[in-house]
């Protein structure tokens, strides 16, 4: 928890859990105002063949380490599949989107930094369970500054 010693230590299995966005739980680490507004970190378990739309941020970077699974981003006009242990990076303005290519759930550390989009978590934890809709995702995205340029990928796309 945060005090006035400005950091944060959570424990394994710690944290705020929502639905996520791109299948699966997500599992907030630490928000903006626990970091004078420079990351917020959280846990995504995303499914097989689930990711979100294609998407970029207008001032945020968001980052992934994968901690389990294999998956495959496309970023700008490139596909790059990888697996656990590694780490990608999206810059600003940067089009990007994943999808977990592997058979058994995927898991992820994704940070996003300045610290951003809680609104749209937040509005996520509102809904009920199940598959987001896609015009509903554009929707919160929009009201945080993220634009939805197209689909998600999909399985007929080449690895």
């Amino acid at each position: 928890m945060t005090d006035e010693t400005g950091y944060v230590v959570l424990g394994g299995g710690e944290g705020t859990t929502i639905q996520g966005p791109a299948g699966g739980p997500l599992t907030l680490k630490v928000r903006g105002a626990q970091t004078a507004g420079s990351l917020t970190a959280f846990e995504h378990i995303v499914g097989p063949g689930d990711g979100p739309p294609l998407h970029r941020h207008a001032r945020e970077g968001e980052s992934w380490y994968v901690l389990e699974g294999r998956l495959r981003f496309k970023l700008g006009g490139e596909v790059h599949v990888v697996s656990e242990g590694s780490f990608v990076h999206a810059a600003p303005g940067t089009p990007h989107c994943f999808q977990n290519v592997g058979e058994a759930p995927a898991r992820l550390l994704v940070l996003f930094s300045p610290a951003a989009k809680e609104a749209f978590f937040d509005e996520l934890e509102k809904l009920p369970a199940g598959p987001l809709d896609p015009e509903v995702f554009a929707a919160f995205g929009r009201a945080v500054g993220m634009e939805v340029l197209g689909p998600p990928l999909s399985v007929s796309d080449p690895l």
